[in-house]
């Protein structure tokens, strides 16, 4: 059984998308992953100074937007996800480009899914 990042962390989550899976003809995974996947996220502010991975993982969400505890079947190939920053050294690098709107993507060593920003938690408060 999933384990909430929430509990674990003891904050809320930093932010919301709303993501889709590639097929596996545009370049996509075989199989969707199950709750618990540790894909890094990236996204497009045109400023990156950073190289690397960024250590944002998501945490999928079932329709009423409550996390999935199963970890043990697939997720929706598209639905939504709380997003949590698992470097906090780079918090502040993140809280001055992540906004509503902005599209970005998980990764896997290839881009495996789009998502947009469509909710700001805990971003702006959670301890760095």
């Amino acid at each position: 059984m999933h384990q909430p990042y929430e509990n674990i962390l003891g904050h809320h989550a930093d932010f919301r998308v709303a993501y889709r899976y590639y097929e596996q003809e545009e370049g996509g995974r075989r199989t969707l992953p199950f709750q618990g996947i540790r894909s890094d996220f990236w996204y497009d502010s045109g400023d990156h100074t950073l190289k690397g991975v960024f250590m944002i993982w998501p945490e999928f969400e079932d329709a009423s937007g409550e996390v999935i505890l199963e970890n043990n079947k697939s997720v929706q190939s598209s639905g939504t996800a709380r997003m949590w920053i698992i470097n906090n050294q780079l918090r502040k690098y993140h809280q001055e480009r992540i906004k509503i709107g902005l599209t970005g993507y998980f990764i896997e060593g290839k881009r495996v899914a789009t998502c947009e920003i469509i909710e700001i938690i805990g971003l702006l408060a959670n301890p760095i």
